[in-house]
């Protein structure tokens, strides 16, 4: 069933404007009395049904609340990602939303090759968000991940008191990520991924000063867009719901 993602709360009667009431009509074709999931900006999901549809709004009904569906992660994930080249965050997006991360810091660093202007940033951060916003109706979310503005390492280390921060590192040989995991406990994660070239020394140097823990993601060298997914991948199982929950019920 179609799932839509409103920026306020639900209520009894709604109106869908914009892109979203452009899919519904014009991609989608849909009808009065079709029904669609609508989640709010507090993760809370609902059954609708289209009662009316104009040429740019489509308006709903609400049916009942699914308050037995519980979609997102207790665990909260922040991927800070140095800009991989091509298209490569576009699918870092994609996918990250899809494992249930709650949000993705885009960031500037030596090694990145890409550099982008004011203009490009903001165009890329709208972009991204789409993405991101797709990616979790495409899969059943609760909520869409906030991409953030592009900005600097620095101001990102200055965001990473207050949680689990680790930065997936190569030159890491003592400490891999399962078991920085099973010695921390915790809600929150901030995983910090280098790009192509990977991090400096300098900059390794500078999270480890900040006292973010240097990771290792095993013995091979694993490409930006599969370091970030593994990274992920590993923490919401040992933490989240991926997999592991299921397993222990």
């Amino acid at each position: 069933m179609r799932r839509l993602f409103i920026d306020g709360t639900l209520t009894e009667y709604m109106i869908i404007e914009g892109d979203d009431a452009r899919h519904l009509l014009y991609a989608m074709r849909v009808k009065p009395g079709q029904r669609i999931v609508v989640a709010d900006k507090k993760g809370i999901i609902a059954e609708t049904e289209i009662i009316k549809c104009e040429t740019q709004r489509v308006f709903l009904h609400l049916l009942h609340k699914l308050s037995d569906q519980k979609n997102e992660s207790d665990i909260e994930i922040v991927l800070v990602q140095c800009l991989p080249k091509g298209d490569k965050m576009d699918y870092i997006v994609q996918k990250a939303a899809e494992l249930g991360v709650n949000k993705i810091i885009p960031v500037m660093s030596c090694n990145c090759v890409v550099r982008y202007d004011l203009e490009k940033r903001e165009k890329r951060q709208q972009k991204w968000q789409k993405i991101a916003e797709e990616a979790s109706k495409q899969c059943g979310r609760g909520s869409v991940p906030q991409i953030a503005a592009i900005t600097d390492l620095s101001t990102c280390l200055d965001m990473a008191e207050g949680y689990n921060a680790c930065i997936c590192y190569e030159n890491e040989k003592h400490m891999s990520l399962n078991q920085y995991l099973k010695n921390h406990d915790g809600m929150n994660y901030m995983l910090f991924i280098g790009p192509e070239g990977g991090f400096t020394l300098d900059e390794a140097a500078r999270c480890k000063i900040r006292g973010i823990n240097s990771i290792s993601l095993g013995n091979r060298i694993l490409r930006t867009e599969t370091a970030a997914l593994a990274a992920v991948t590993i923490v919401q199982y040992e933490k989240g719901d991926l997999g592991n929950q299921a397993q222990q019920k």
